[in-house]
């Protein structure tokens, strides 16, 4: 996995915003994959889901990391420098077992 990313020193150990997709539980739509926002803790839906939310969270945010988060999954993506690296040595533990939509 390449690491060549400018955000690398931005990522923060966070608390996930919620045990699914923080919009998808809302409003009842379901969900593929989950992923972390590695500034703020929110938790999104995978571009691969209907509703898209964590990239609708980084265009209304502009948090550049992301984590694979169901269960973690020990990759980071940068939509700015459109990179992935390695975060198994700091993933964000899961929080509570994670409801299936999908």
């Amino acid at each position: 996995m390449t690491a060549n990313c400018s955000h690398l020193t931005g990522i923060q150990d966070v608390k996930p915003s919620a045990r699914g997709c923080e919009e998808c539980l809302k409003s009842g739509s379901p969900w593929v994959h989950l992923r972390i926002c590695r500034t703020c803790g929110h938790v999104g839906c995978c571009d691969d889901s209907p509703n898209r939310h964590a990239t609708k969270h980084f265009h209304a945010t502009s948090h550049p990391i992301i984590e694979g988060y169901d269960p973690p999954e020990g990759w980071g993506w940068c939509y700015v420098d459109e990179v992935m690296f390695d975060l198994r040595d700091r993933m964000t533990p899961q929080w509570g077992p994670i409801p299936r939509f999908v």
